[in-house]
């Protein structure tokens, strides 16, 4: 008999002891329920937030869907826009920041703002309308996409509405919140804003006080790839001259 079996013997019952330990611990934890933290909508529009706050232009294409009883058949539209953010001095006339709006289809039609004035060029109409930048402080793209709105100081955070709830196929692509603004506003009732894994928005839906529903589609987005740093390339972008003989209305 080897001298040392006992021992090897020994040894292999220890062994077989701390597998079965082993064992039935992994198997423990395979059954024990998996916990995750549940992102609440507030948390959604927070991470958003810091997301947009680090920005400082923004470009993509989008495509507008709007539908309701007022404005009859469902209508479409596409193109492209443009924000920049852009701290105004102190006591300077207009508002914070930069946008612009090309519509390419159904008809050409140019929304451009340079912080001071807003135009709205419509070339079917052979008209544009200009109005001072502040009538655009509410509107939640031009206010959240040059900085100067706050999701969690300007709106009341919520679960999505039934109609707004993603389906299954876009489980895990989007989270979606609603917002209601604080103040109230006389164009919008409430927004549904679709929320990607990487804190960008993908789409929103803006609801009116007249049930009427337009969904904007964002894609291509490019971050921070403009030259803010060049004020005429800034100036070319966000001023436009129409051609002539349109026909030019101050509001």
């Amino acid at each position: 008999m080897n001298p040392m079996q006992p021992f090897l013997n020994q040894i292999s019952a220890v062994t077989r002891t701390l597998l079965l330990l082993l064992f039935s611990t992994s198997v423990i934890c395979l059954l024990l329920p998996v916990t995750s933290h549940a992102e609440s909508p507030e948390d959604i529009a927070r991470r958003l937030q810091q997301t947009y706050d680090q920005i400082k232009s923004l470009a993509f294409d989008f495509n507008q869907n709007t539908e309701g009883e007022l404005s009859g058949r469902a209508q479409q539209a596409s193109g492209s826009a443009w924000f920049v953010k852009d701290k105004k001095p102190v006591g300077a006339p207009g508002i914070s920041g930069k946008m612009r709006w090309d519509y390419t289809s159904p008809e050409k039609q140019i929304l451009v703002s340079d912080g001071i004035d807003f135009s709205m060029y419509f070339a079917k109409l052979e008209q544009m309308i200009v109005s001072p930048a502040e009538t655009m402080r509410n509107d939640i793209t031009y206010s959240f996409f040059t900085g100067s709105g706050n999701l969690l100081k300007d709106f009341s955070i919520a679960a999505p509405s039934p109609d707004f709830t993603p389906g299954k196929e876009d489980t895990g692509k989007y989270k979606v919140i609603k917002l209601t603004p604080k103040e109230k506003q006389s164009q919008v009732s409430e927004i549904h804003l679709w929320v990607t894994p990487d804190s960008m928005i993908q789409r929103i839906d803006i609801l009116d006080h007249f049930d009427t529903r337009t969904s904007l589609t964002l894609s291509n987005m490019k971050v921070n790839t403009l030259n803010t740093d060049d004020p005429k390339a800034m100036e070319t972008l966000f001023t436009f001259t129409p051609p002539e003989g349109t026909e030019i209305i101050y509001q």
